[in-house]
């Protein structure tokens, strides 16, 4: 069993690592609308590298406001066309992300910057969208809850309480997999973002129930990378854009 998570549009290292055999388990992140380290991504094909630029150096100083309200001044009277041509970028990155998926045993959750039903529409026949509920992946109960904490009021956000009620109907598991990290400071901070983006109502299951192995990303540049919450083993399975590389369970 391999697991990835924030794959954002590194098509090539998918392909790759599809191609090897097991169940590869993927925990949101599909689509790249800005790569922090290049400013790559949809936002600069729909906006422009200008535009680009000014909101990475505004959202990494901190400064939301001040980046909402450029994003405001920016689509002011145009809002539509706008909206026309992101969603034409974005229903093109999920074709082109999802292909090399075909015929790869595969289940997905959804992150914070994904389009979940557009994410469920588009899988390949040989994948499984899996979010609040559990499946057994060999021999294993592994259970599913989808979405990032709310910042932006993107599709992927989910609130607190739904993640609550998302995990509660999870019961017991055998490995959690979600795509945000619990909320534990060493786990949920970006330590070049600067952004926490850690669950309480993750933290919550874990104590609660205890796992044995909790998987997530989310946090691209985390202080740790694995931690232990009481008898369960924490572990960020990487910045998969960034390593091209998959974590093997156990």
């Amino acid at each position: 069993m391999r697991l990835i998570a924030d794959v954002h549009g590194a098509t090539a290292a998918l392909r790759r690592i599809a191609q090897a055999p097991g169940p590869l388990l993927i925990l949101g992140d599909f689509i790249n609308f800005i790569d922090y380290r290049t400013n790559e991504g949809i936002v600069t094909d729909v906006s422009g590298k200008d535009f680009t630029d000014k909101m990475v150096a505004l959202r990494t100083a901190g400064e939301a406001v001040a980046a909402g309200a450029l994003w405001n001044e920016f689509r002011k009277g145009r809002e539509e066309e706008l909206r026309a041509a992101y969603d034409k970028a974005i229903e093109a990155a999920y074709d082109d992300i999802l292909a090399p998926l075909d015929g790869t045993e595969v289940y997905a959750t959804y992150g914070n910057v994904d389009r979940p039903a557009l994410l469920k529409a588009r899988l390949p026949e040989s994948g499984r969208f899996v979010d609040g509920e559990v499946v057994e992946i060999e021999g294993l109960r592994v259970g599913f809850a989808g979405g990032g904490i709310v910042s932006i009021n993107t599709p992927g956000e989910v609130s607190e309480g739904e993640m609550e009620a998302k995990l509660a109907a999870l019961g017991p598991v055998d490995m959690l997999c979600t795509h945000v990290p619990p909320a534990i400071p060493a786990l949920q901070k970006d330590v070049i973002a600067g952004r926490a983006k850690g669950s309480g109502a993750v933290l919550a299951y874990l104590k609660e129930y205890q796992p044995p192995f909790h998987y997530y990303g989310d946090v691209h540049q985390p202080q740790a990378f694995t931690w232990r919450v009481g008898a369960t083993v924490c572990r960020n399975v990487g910045y998969f854009r960034a390593t091209g590389r998959a974590t093997n369970h156990p």
